[in-house]
């Protein structure tokens, strides 16, 4: 069994969870020699074997060959962080491979876990691997879904869970740090706004793991948090040919780190008008805020900082809740209907005048298309003028001229809601995504 994806997402808690009651050499690899490791390794072993560590094993095959032929019929060898063993022995996936693939009476049981994607991929999931095949269970772990962010705050109200998701995204091992703070502002300004902030280096880490060119990634990442989405604008400010972007900016997307963005109703293939942006709500804030603020939070000026953040949290919350209220759409029944993943629309209008729209779908039966704009707050003299601009905005969008059109409107706070036009709230939208 493999298990892998990205660090704090809660791998091996769960490797450790399902694990209970079974027979098992649970080992966390890292970067020491071979040797060293391999010493720590019998250790484990010995609590099934008795003795196991009083041999020292010369190479990996010797210590396999033992534990396959004395280990109990139903245990389990769990190697967690697998990519630095093999990184500091690379035999060790192909002599795994051969324990595998040997004729036995009893079966060679092993879950392999790892951070590294990529590396993972490459022992593993890649069709040139040496373990290519082998698994019978492949799990690729990732962020939670945001409606499991009400188990982690179970007495926080539905604004102060959209704050939070804003702030964490949906790696549960944030939710776990921060549940110990008040409010999400508290826990910003201890864990990412303090020069000793358990998360203030987080995306370095997070980089370190998958990419060898960390420098390249991260300076990508940041221009990105500045408001350069375009792929010319990112090669301009690199200096770089927009072409030697494609395959950095592929990784980065493999990796659920950026995601690119086309108009809907348009091609994937389609290059000019796609748009790059970060894919994870924690790693946008920390790109588009703490980067840029490294000097205010090595100095440490809370006044400056404080103000900074009052400034900036609203527009991160309200890009943090048009994502979520598109990934609500096909989740959901409006206007009587069941309808397709949602995407923005933007582009030149019928009057050759910009023009977006923040969620345009295609129903499920293809007859009717669904338009509607994500607002933070409405209040209820407002609701009026937000219905009459949205149909406004529907009316001189090309995709849907002459089309049917239900329109909608995804609230996060407000009263006075209008009966006409259907309205999604937060709750609606945790609920949904969970």
């Amino acid at each position: 069994m493999v298990l892998y994806g990205r660090r704090r997402c809660g791998k091996s808690r769960l490797l450790l969870e399902a694990l209970k009651g079974h027979p098992t050499a649970y080992y966390v690899g890292d970067e020491r020699e071979g040797s060293t490791q391999r010493r720590s390794l019998s250790r484990a072993i010995s609590s099934l074997i008795p003795g196991f560590d009083r041999v020292m094993y010369s190479d990996w095959e010797a210590l396999l060959d033992r534990w396959a032929r004395e280990a109990p019929a139903d245990a389990i060898l769990a190697l967690d962080e697998f990519q630095y063993m093999a990184a500091c022995s690379p035999e060790l996936a192909s002599l795994l491979q051969k324990q595998v693939d040997a004729p036995r009476e009893k079966p060679f049981r092993v879950v392999l876990c790892g951070s590294s994607q990529r590396m993972m991929h490459g022992l593993v999931l890649d069709a040139s691997a040496p373990l290519y095949g082998r698994a019978r269970e492949i799990i690729k772990i990732g962020p939670l879904a945001p409606g499991w962010i009400r188990d982690a705050f179970p007495s926080w109200s539905t604004q102060q869970l959209l704050h939070a998701y804003a702030a964490w995204g949906g790696v549960p091992r944030y939710w776990e740090l921060a549940a110990q703070f008040k409010s999400t502002g508290e826990a910003l300004h201890r864990m990412l706004l303090d020069p000793l902030g358990v998360l203030r280096d987080e995306p370095s880490r997070l980089l370190l793991d998958d990419k060898k060119e960390i420098a390249q990634a991260s300076s990508i990442l940041s221009l990105i948090g500045e408001g350069c989405h375009k792929l010319s604008e990112i090669a301009g400010r690199l200096g770089r040919p927009a072409t030697s972007l494609s395959r950095p900016l592929a990784r980065l997307a493999d990796l659920g780190l950026v995601k690119r963005e086309v108009p809907f109703g348009t091609s994937e293939k389609e290059s000019r008008r796609s748009l790059y942006r970060i894919a994870d709500p924690f790693l946008s804030f920390w790109f588009r805020f703490v980067d840029p603020k490294r000097a205010l939070i090595e100095a440490r000026q809370e006044g400056a900082l404080d103000e900074d953040l009052r400034r900036f949290f609203p527009s991160h919350l309200g890009e943090v809740w048009e994502e979520l209220s598109r990934a609500s759409v096909s989740r959901l029944t409006i206007g009587r209907t069941r309808w397709r993943p949602a995407a923005r629309w933007w582009g030149p209008g019928l009057d050759r005048q910009p023009l977006e729209l923040d969620i345009v779908a295609l129903s499920e039966d293809g007859s009717r298309y669904l338009a509607g704009e994500a607002k933070l707050q409405v209040r209820a003299r407002e609701w009026p003028t937000v219905v009459s601009k949205l149909k406004s905005r529907i009316a001189r969008c090309p995709v849907l001229d002459g089309k049917q059109v239900v329109s909608a409107i995804w609230c996060a706070s407000g009263r006075g809601r209008r009966r006409d036009v259907p309205t999604v709230s937060v709750a609606d939208v945790l609920a949904a995504l969970k």
